[in-house]
């Protein structure tokens, strides 16, 4: 029963992240990504204070200025920043499909990071499943979208963040891990912002999209550490890659988007090896 819920757990965090790219796409449409990261940062670091306190946790954790917390709030704004320059300037189901391979990369780093072992099995998988990602960038040809490296950018700014996450202090809530994950979007739109100027007043119409992507993130937020906590990982996990089939679905109806075969066959074979990594990560833990 815990497997079951948590893997409805990850499907609705995923739906919900795709729900939010969307409206974050559709406000970049009337405002720089920088004040949209600061609005939505503010929105969402807000959330998580008012749910910390309900919870009688402390705002301020003495282990913010440890040195993985550092490291992880700079992967952190790096991850979205560029992720939500990625949204902003190419199709989403394209960015989408780029930020399936943080799973592998992730993996890649436990081994050189925390000394994880890894097959030659995995490493093949992960060799595929960057091959993947050069399919959907296509470099060098003419498909090729340089703004798309903003997502290859933002994709491992992520499993940077990830990785950090593991090595912070177990005493840190959730909450307030969203709290100061979140103020770090503050800091990289006052980067942004400050870079490229062109603040306006938001419409009403743009304040609800902003709006509906902060409480939507939250709750993709709590949906995936909830996900994480419950059943078995290797079960539940797989179900991260849901993301990528609502994202080109929304790029399709709402965007007019048309994910041309390249595309689609770069994103199955991201999907496919991160799918074998997860798996093959679940029989070795079999006991012989």
């Amino acid at each position: 029963m815990d497997t079951f819920r948590g893997s409805l757990l990850m499907v609705l965090a995923m739906a919900a992240f795709a729900l939010e790219d969307m409206f974050v796409k559709f406000a970049s449409q009337s405002l720089p990504v920088g004040q949209i990261l600061m609005l939505f940062g503010l929105g969402g670091m807000i959330l998580f204070m008012v749910m910390a306190r309900a919870q009688g946790q402390s705002l301020l954790h003495p282990a913010i200025c440890t040195r993985p917390m550092v490291l992880r709030s700079l992967a952190e704004v790096i991850g979205r920043l560029c992720y939500t320059l990625a949204i902003a300037l190419t199709p989403l189901s394209s960015a989408s499909a780029i930020l399936q391979a943080t799973p592998l990369v992730v993996a890649a780093g436990a081994v050189v990071f925390f000394s994880e072992q890894v097959g030659w099995r995995r490493w093949v998988a992960i060799a595929i499943g960057f091959c993947g990602v050069l399919l959907v960038l296509r470099p060098g040809v003419s498909g090729f979208e340089p703004a798309s490296i903003f997502a290859v950018i933002g994709m491992l700014g992520f499993a940077g963040r990830d990785l950090a996450t593991r090595a912070a202090p177990p005493s840190m809530s959730n909450y307030q891990l969203g709290i100061y994950g979140f103020a770090m979007l503050i800091v990289a739109g006052a980067v942004a912002l400050g870079w490229t100027g062109g603040a306006s007043w938001p419409s009403p119409l743009v304040w609800g999209q902003l709006a509906a992507a902060t409480v939507i993130g939250v709750i993709a937020y709590n949906a995936l550490t909830g996900a994480m906590r419950s059943g078995e990982i290797s079960v539940v996990a797989p179900f991260r890659y849901t993301r990528l089939v609502f994202a080109m679905v929304l790029g399709v109806l709402v965007f007019g988007e048309r994910p041309d075969l390249w595309t689609l066959i770069g994103s199955a074979v991201i999907v496919g090896s991160g799918l074998f990594t997860v798996l093959r990560e679940r029989y070795s833990r079999r006991p012989s």
